[in-house]
């Protein structure tokens, strides 16, 4: 289920990885408690699942961004 990383982009560390590839790899990554412990949101703290935190982080900017430079500081 590995998938390749996508080949970078020089100014969007992002590109080609879609959000819920960040949230799915976190969630394996830290699971869903300490992910809610490093930002604390109620789609990570309250019967957390995928479909539900696509749904708030594609409505909410602010966590969306907060989620994804954990995703970037983590990848470097």
């Amino acid at each position: 289920m590995d998938q390749p990383p996508p080949k970078s982009h020089p100014r969007d560390p992002l590109h080609g990885i879609t959000l819920e590839t960040i949230v799915t790899q976190l969630v394996e990554r830290h699971g869903w408690e300490e992910l809610g412990r490093r930002l604390p949101v109620r789609c990570f703290l309250n019967n957390p699942s995928i479909k539900s935190s696509l749904t708030f982080l594609r409505k909410t900017p602010w966590a969306r961004e907060r989620l994804e430079l954990m995703y970037i500081v983590e990848r470097t």
